[in-house]
């Protein structure tokens, strides 16, 4: 799918009170650059008939009162939205962090990143350089509480999945395949291949905003080293693991 198929977007019905906006039928990053701009823009909109939205890695969702407002009318609405501008190359929401993460590269605590290095045809020394370097966006957040897709990497890094599950990874763990990285909120079970491990927390119950990623953030995995990542293990608190994070501009 390019952004010229005209299959796309569509505005479909989803459910008694729910609209969905699709941008593509896979990730690329104009289909998630328009995604994230769409839900921005309705979220600007300020419509009282919408409780709520969200995003994907393609798509924009939003939840109506259909008591209030009829079917008809959002559906209307958002066509109209639409046709305002070209999603695909919109300007990204204000707001966004940019988080820099420290990250142990392989050793014991991420051990397939040698796997990983060979399936993209690179050195397990390359493929730090070029991952610690790679600024990703939190494309979605999904499958379990708080978690980001990241992403895209290069073309490289296309690589598929693992043809058996790792049994545990632990929580902070970085894997990776398809040009993305995920950023595990839990230990969990994965086919993607560990690479990275950070001590940043996605999900934390106890604070107010148990979520500190939103959509269109971006994140840098820096490379640290294993005595480094052992000393920020130890002394970080808040659950950032020793990220910094900054703002964004407009």
């Amino acid at each position: 799918m390019t952004q010229a198929d005209h299959r796309f977007p569509l505005v479909r019905h989803v459910g008694l009170d729910g609209m969905l906006v699709t941008f593509s039928d896979q990730m690329t990053e104009p289909a998630n650059r328009a995604a994230l701009a769409f839900r921005g823009a309705v979220q600007a909109a300020g419509w009282s008939a919408v409780s709520e939205t969200s995003t994907s890695l393609a798509s924009a969702y939003l939840r109506f009162d259909p008591l209030r407002v009829p079917h008809s009318e959002i559906e209307t609405r958002l066509r109209d939205l639409l046709g305002e501008r070209n999603w695909y190359e919109a300007s990204l929401p204000a707001g966004r962090r940019l988080w820099r993460v420290p990250t142990v590269y392989g050793t014991d605590l991420a051990p397939q990143l040698e796997d990983a290095a060979q399936a993209a045809g690179l050195s397990v020394e390359e493929a730090v350089n070029r991952l610690g370097q790679s600024r990703v966006r939190v494309l979605t957040i999904g499958f379990a509480p708080g978690q980001p897709y990241l992403g895209p990497l290069g073309a490289e890094f296309n690589i598929p999945r693992l043809k058996e599950l790792t049994p545990m990874v632990p929580e902070g763990a970085l894997v990776l395949a398809i040009s993305q990285f995920v950023l595990f909120s839990g230990p969990t079970p994965t086919g993607w291949r560990h690479v990275g491990q950070t001590a940043f927390r996605c999900f934390r119950p106890e604070q107010d905003h148990a979520f500190p990623l939103n959509p269109g953030d971006e994140m840098l995995f820096e490379s640290v080293s294993p005595a480094e990542f052992a000393r920020i293990r130890r002394s970080a608190t808040d659950g950032n693991g020793g990220a910094e994070v900054q703002e964004i501009p407009a």
